[in-house]
């Protein structure tokens, strides 16, 4: 199979959408990373998904809305639930909620919840409201590799295996949404962290004048992807320390820092998460940076946690580096 990139052109938008009618996968950009998008109510297309990145059947998809009130289609909100969508969507939130009859069991691993959220990246809503359908798309890439965060980060993992790429340059945000466990309104459960903080969703709930208990242990039950002991990992050994080693490393080793210490000269085996110690540009770079390492040919990479100060981005950031820091060649 040719995988075909489009630029963002208006023709090429109603074709693509087009396309994801007729049940075929698409590659598009979201603000947090891309995703491979297919109609979420056509379960024949939806397991092209699986197929196509290689994904287990129990690893359920998060599907994409364009609004509230499309979600509800899908979803049995309750009124916590919608006071998080009002306040954050579109936005990188995704609820996890009671599923309606409509949605394909592939979409949920069989389960009796759903997975939605309202991407705010504006070529993500032109082909939701062209294509008139919800979309499931999980990150277009292998299942349990670094996510793609760019056109060609897509079609480094899966060129040949899809027949569509909606190039929509850099994603802003860099990391996956905040999943937010709904089932029960009087206690959220943060599964998944992201660029929206649970004091973000304290403070959403307190000026909606509801109250809500939110806390982040995870359920055993996998409801929504990315949840897995071993993600987003490079093919080569990684390792996550609290602080790199500042001194000279060996050559089989690629160390990624935080920010580069002035100390350390410019090297092929030295990478930087942020230039300047922010928390967004880390986030942004992260992938890109995770996917740099790894092709450089190195025999172990050792990585570098955020620091305390970088915030709910920074919690984000050291969730992925953990669950990448938890596979080793060979267990793909």
């Amino acid at each position: 199979m040719k995988t075909r990139v489009h630029s963002p052109t208006p023709v090429a938008l109603r074709r693509l959408a087009a396309a994801l009618r007729r049940g075929e996968l698409v590659a598009i950009p979201t603000e947090t990373v891309y995703g491979l998008a297919a109609n979420a109510l056509d379960a024949r297309a939806c397991r092209r998904i699986f197929t196509a990145k290689r994904r287990p059947a129990n690893d359920p998809l998060i599907v994409h809305v364009t609004d509230l009130r499309a979600a509800e289609q899908l979803a049995k909100f309750n009124d916590v639930a919608r006071a998080l969508a009002r306040a954050f969507w579109p936005g990188p939130l995704t609820l996890v909620l009671p599923k309606r009859a409509c949605v394909p069991a592939i979409v949920t691993s069989g389960q009796n919840t759903v997975a939605v959220r309202a991407p705010a990246h504006p070529l993500a809503r032109k082909i939701l409201q062209l294509a008139r359908v919800p979309l499931a798309a999980p990150s277009a890439n292998p299942f349990g590799y670094v996510s793609p965060t760019t056109a060609a980060h897509v079609l480094d993992g899966l060129g040949g295996r899809i027949p569509h790429v909606l190039d929509g340059g850099a994603c802003a945000v860099g990391v996956e949404s905040t999943i937010v466990d709904m089932s029960d309104p009087a206690r959220l459960v943060v599964l998944r962290p992201g660029a929206i903080s649970a004091g973000d969703l304290h403070g959403a709930l307190a000026r909606a004048r509801l109250g809500a208990r939110i806390g982040k242990k995870a359920r055993e039950q996998t409801l929504a992807p990315g949840l897995l002991d071993q993600h987003y990992s490079p093919h080569t050994p990684f390792t996550l320390v609290a602080r790199a080693p500042r001194e000279t490393t060996d050559a089989d080793t690629g160390v990624i820092f935080w920010e580069r210490p002035r100390s350390l000269a410019a090297a092929p085996s030295v990478f930087a998460l942020t230039r300047s110690g922010d928390a967004d540009d880390a986030a942004r770079s992260l992938y890109a940076v995770l996917r740099a390492a790894d092709a450089a040919g190195f025999a172990r990479l050792v990585c570098e946690k955020a620091p305390a100060r970088a915030g709910a981005l920074g919690e984000a950031i050291n969730d992925r580096l953990r669950r990448a820091a938890g596979k080793r060649r060979g267990a793909h």
